[in-house]
């Protein structure tokens, strides 16, 4: 059931009071483009992080003659790959912040001038610290996952994208696109190692975030009576009663 009395809060963050029904209401939140971007992000970020990891820590030499045996060239190919689609799709997001719903631009724009965001922020970190008994409900997504999302995705995306990409030109070599448009940020950090540590840091603090928000969004399906996890499959994010009769 569609209730559209859930429209969007004035400043796009606020919690949804006084729009419960009787049973079950559902608001449609997230787009098609951006659900298929979050799960195609995802996947790139999954295979990244394993083949990084591997690219960082080689596996043993294999036996045999070595042009029978290219392990560690697929793996930097499928880095590489999955590489190109996360820049990708980072720039179609940005896009789609433009050309989207109001949702769509939330994750860019932090309203941290608002003592009233910052309000509801502390409530929320009071929430997921068990320190509150009834969570608020929200139509997009809440204060304090506003923030995480820009910092870990929003800003660790740039991060990953700028400190891998240097790095990639410097493997194709100066002329290269990579090294044009990147190669600047191998002698800011300092020299190419630097750039290695720097990225493979980059690729834990994703995982750490990574960690927290499948935790918390299982955790909010669970205990906050509204969806998290489905909404991101179907777009719709529904709202229970608290007190259903």
């Amino acid at each position: 059931m569609s209730d559209n009395r859930k429209s969007d809060p004035p400043s796009g963050f606020g919690p949804t009071h006084g729009v419960q029904s009787s049973h079950v209401t559902s608001v449609y939140v997230y787009e098609a483009p951006l659900r298929l971007w979050h799960w195609t992000n995802a996947a790139a970020i999954v295979v990244l992080a394993i083949t990084g990891f591997l690219i960082g820590s080689p596996l043993p030499s294999q036996p045999g003659d070595p042009s029978s045996s290219f392990l560690m060239g697929y793996i930097r190919f499928a880095h590489f790959t999955a590489a190109y689609v996360f820049a990708i799709g980072f720039l179609f997001r940005i896009y789609w912040a433009f050309v989207g719903n109001s949702h769509a631009r939330q994750m860019f724009i932090v309203p941290v001038k608002s003592a009233a965001w910052w309000k509801e922020v502390l409530f929320e970190l009071r929430w997921y610290l068990f320190l509150e008994k009834r969570p608020k409900k929200y139509v997009g997504h809440n204060p304090l996952a506003q923030i995480a999302m820009f910092v870990f995705i929003v800003l660790g995306s740039i991060w990953m994208i700028f400190t891998g990409f240097a790095l990639y030109g410097e493997g194709e070599q100066a002329g290269s696109w990579a090294s044009r448009v990147f190669g600047w940020v191998i002698p800011l950090a300092g020299q190419s190692q630097d750039v290695h540590t720097l990225h493979h840091l980059g690729m834990w603090f994703i995982i750490a975030f990574i960690i927290i928000h499948v935790y918390v969004a299982i955790r909010e399906d669970i205990m906050s009576r509204q969806s998290l996890v489905s909404t991101m499959i179907s777009g719709e994010r529904t709202f229970k009663d608290d007190d259903p009769e």
